[in-house]
């Protein structure tokens, strides 16, 4: 495909995510869609929203999460990529339960950047969010950071 308008416009499948669009949605170019999709889709939990195959592009959601992948057209490059990509930057998805993702992973003898741990974070001035997290690299080295909630807690406790 040679233009924007042509990768745009090019043929669909799917529709809208769940609920519209998040106001925030990383857009993360990829060296195979293809292989990439299968990833985010069979291993993490994410499903394809709506795709334009012509165009190597594919919007996925997961629960509230929402992410496009598309192959790397020279269309949004502002300096040349090398991998791991996205280098400075974790993407965190809450999830309900990460044993779905771990099990995913460790079946196919995915490595993860980080084992699961328990975080507590700070969130005013005498409360304490938790969460059970692991990072995870995608194909292209883009890091992922996955949370299921423990709850919360006084400061201190």
């Amino acid at each position: 495909m040679s233009t924007s308008a042509e990768r745009n416009s090019s043929s669909s499948r799917g529709s809208l995510p769940e609920g519209g669009f998040n106001a925030l949605v990383p857009e993360l170019d990829v060296t195979d869609i293809d292989a990439s999709v299968a990833f985010w889709c069979e291993r993490l939990g994410f499903e394809i929203a709506y795709d334009r195959p012509a165009a190597k592009f594919a919007y996925l959601q997961r629960e509230r999460a929402q992410v496009m992948l598309c192959q790397i057209n020279g269309h949004w490059e502002v300096a040349p990529l090398e991998r791991p990509f996205g280098r400075g930057i974790n993407f965190q998805f809450k999830a309900t339960s990460l044993q779905p993702i771990l099990a995913a992973l460790a079946e196919i003898g995915w490595p993860l950047y980080r084992e699961p741990y328990e975080a507590w974070y700070r969130t005013g001035a005498d409360r304490e969010g938790g969460s059970r997290e692991f990072l995870v690299q995608d194909p292209d080295g883009y890091l992922l950071r996955f949370a299921e909630d423990i709850g919360e807690r006084d400061v201190g406790a």
